[in-house]
This record gives C-alpha cells, sequence and structure tokens, in this order.
C-alpha cells in the first residue's frame, strides 16, 4: 500500500512540474519541427509544436541583442545620435554583415538599423560592446535578461547567433523576447524598412523578411538562417488591436520559413479577437463599513484593460463581481476587499484586484478623543 501510495505522489509531481504551455496542442499545419504562436500582450499560446524543444535559432538571436540595444537607448545609456567605432573583434564576423572595418565609425541609429535590417552581425557587436565594454559581458547581459523573462530553454554564446556549441533556444523563449522588444515601440521604426541605405547612400541595404511585401499587418521581426538552425523566424504582426507573434524554428527553406510564419499569424487571426472589459457598477460602489471612524468605505479597482478571445467559442465571457457589502474596522488603503474575474466558461480569463481607497480606523476611545481634539484644533 505505501509504494503505491509513493508512485502515486510521483505521478503527480512529475505532471505538476510540466509547465501548462507545454500541453498546449497545434492547431496549424507547419513544416517546421518547432514552432508557437502567442497573443503579445497576454503572452498566452494559441498553437504549438514542440515549442520547448531546445534548437539554434541563428540570427533570430539578435532579438535580445536589439531587446538590450533599446532598453540602452529608453535609460540613456546610448543616444541614437552617439557614434560608435567599430573593434577588430567586430570588424572580424563573418556571415551576414555591413563590412565594417576596424575603426569605422557609425551611428547608432545606424548600427541598429543595420542589425534590424539586414541582420549584420558586425553591427551587433559594436552595439554589444558599447552597451557592456566586451561581447562576453554582453552575452552574460544577454543570459540575465533570459532568466528575468522566463526563458527557461536559452543559453546564448554569442550577440548575433552564428553557429556555437551550446546556443540555444526555443520557439516559446524565441516568443517571449519577441513580445519584449515590441514593447519597444520604436523597433517597429527599423523592423518595417523594407529598403534603405547607410554610409549616406554608399551601402544599401534590403530587409531578409519577405513577408513585408505580402503579409497584411506584418510589423516585423527578424529572419536568420545557419547551417546548424536551418530556416528560422520571428514574425510579428497587428490587425484590428489583435497583436500576434508567430516563431519557427527548423525549416528546410527560406520558402517554408514564411509559408508557415504566414499561415500560424492567419490561423490567429482568424481564430481570436481581443475584447475590451468593463468594470461592473459593484466594483466602485462604496461599501458600509461597522466599527469604524468612518461608516464608508471608498473602492478602487484595477483597469481590466483587453482580453483575447476565441471567435469560435461557445461560451460567453462571463463577469463575476465578488465584494462584501459590509465590512468590520479596522481597513488600510490597499487593502484587497474584492475580485473581479472574467470567465469563457469555466476558464478564468482574467482577474482584477478591488482594493480600499481609503483608511479606517477601529472605533475606540481613544480613536474618538483623537478624532475630537483634532477637530477642537481645527475650529
Amino acid at each position: 500500500m505505501f509504494k503505491k501510495l509513493v508512485s502515486i505522489f510521483i505521478c503527480i509531481m512529475i505532471i505538476a512540474s510540466v509547465p501548462i504551455v507545454a500541453s498546449a496542442k497545434s492547431n496549424v499545419e507547419v513544416s517546421a519541427p518547432s514552432a508557437v504562436l502567442i497573443e503579445a500582450n497576454s503572452r498566452k499560446v494559441l498553437s504549438d509544436k514542440n515549442s520547448h524543444e531546445k534548437r539554434a535559432c541563428a540570427s533570430v538571436t539578435k532579438v535580445m541583442t536589439l531587446l538590450l540595444a533599446m532598453e540602452a537607448v529608453d535609460s540613456g545609456k546610448l543616444k541614437l545620435s552617439d557614434t560608435l567605432s567599430a573593434s577588430a573583434h567586430a570588424a572580424s564576423m563573418g556571415g551576414s554583415d555591413i563590412w565594417l572595418e576596424e575603426g569605422e565609425t557609425m551611428s547608432v541609429d545606424d548600427l541598429i538599423k543595420a542589425t534590424a535590417v539586414a541582420s549584420a552581425n558586425d553591427a551587433a557587436v559594436v552595439l554589444a560592446e558599447a552597451i557592456s565594454g566586451s561581447e562576453t559581458a554582453f552575452v552574460a547581459q544577454m543570459n540575465k535578461k533570459a532568466k528575468k523573462l522566463g526563458m527557461k530553454d536559452t543559453t546564448f554564446k554569442n550577440c548575433n547567433g552564428l553557429d556555437e556549441e551550446g546556443h540555444l533556444t526555443s520557439a516559446y523563449d524565441v516568443a517571449l523576447m519577441s513580445a519584449e522588444l515590441i514593447t519597444h515601440k520604436k523597433i517597429f521604426d527599423y523592423t518595417s524598412i523594407w529598403l534603405d541605405n547607410l554610409r549616406g547612400g554608399k551601402t544599401q541595404i534590403v530587409n531578409t523578411n519577405k513577408l513585408l511585401k505580402t503579409y497584411k499587418g506584418i510589423t516585423g521581426l527578424k529572419t536568420g538562417t545557419t547551417d546548424d538552425a536551418g530556416c528560422c523566424m520571428s514574425a510579428t504582426a497587428e490587425r484590428d488591436g489583435l497583436s500576434l507573434i508567430s516563431v519557427v524554428l527548423g525549416c528546410d527553406s527560406g520558402t517554408s520559413r514564411f509559408a508557415d510564419s504566414a499561415a500560424l499569424l492567419d490561423y490567429g487571426f482568424a481564430n481570436y479577437t481581443v475584447k475590451k472589459l468593463t468594470l461592473p457598477k459593484k466594483a466602485t460602489e462604496n461599501v458600509k463599513v461597522k466599527g469604524g471612524m468612518s461608516d464608508t468605505l471608498f473602492l478602487r479597482c484595477e483597469k481590466p484593460g483587453t482580453m483575447i478571445v476565441s471567435r469560435t467559442a461557445d461560451e460567453k465571457l462571463v463577469t463575476e463581481c465578488k465584494v462584501k457589502k459590509e465590512l468590520q474596522a479596522p481597513i488600510k488603503a490597499g487593502d484587497t476587499i474584492g475580485e473581479v474575474n472574467y470567465y469563457s466558461g469555466k476558464e478564468l480569463l482574467k482577474s482584477c484586484k478591488i482594493t480600499a481607497k481609503n483608511t479606517i480606523e477601529k472605533m475606540t476611545f481613544s480613536s474618538v478623543v483623537s478624532a475630537v481634539y483634532k477637530a477642537l484644533i481645527a475650529l
């Protein structure tokens, strides 16, 4: 009997340890061995195919490089107008580049453009060295950021995605860092560029994201191709307020990479929509309080914002407001008083806290005396 109970316990623990997202079933037929589709704001998984499988991702790595670059710009550590100089290490990069020479200078704006549009390995290293002092230090920062974002399948070894042993991520992790990158709306100024130039028109760059020319609502994001990784892509698109991110890793051709990305995005836009949530009146009404220096508590509630919902769901969106009609003092401002829950059928989609707006002290002899004294002083 004891052994049987132990076996049951172990099974329960194994099941509990599996990430919820990993159980999401693929609703889209794609050729990519690993793929995922998420809604950008909630990061909800809409379609999944081996999304936690560890794989190389080639230049899709630069999503993290660009994220740290945009954070450096936003914090003031770098300015878009700053001029940076290419080191010997940066100039030595192979693969896709803009042929920077050692000592050549270029603005941060152009270096970000070169990284995002032309997938320039040399430009990515110049940015990395400017932010962290060296590519090695920058890679450590990349891994630290990955951990903070919950990217459990990822280990970065370089800042540009060139094949290197142990440089691995997953489709799900790429989706997470892509979602974080596009919170910096300025990045779309670069990822939406099809054709541009550098060095005063001497160097022309063309975006590696061919969906910019063919897909409605496409906004970015990054492609990548190496021998180890195959053809990879993180694609972002938005229609009618619905922001989606598709990731495909390990495709056997550029054509299938773009076809798979479009198929995932098509599925998302066809089957999901964004619904604006409203607060029930009860969530912000006053509540009676017993035994307090005041008998009225004012309420506040988080704004629910929007929610992604299935277009095909049979269940209607249900709003449930939980708050007591009467409370007992003392109550501090900020105390949780109740909650508003939004359901689709039995699935909880979102929960918003209802909190106390004001403090109500418990009525005691000393509190009454103090209140009377303050009132007399104010006369």
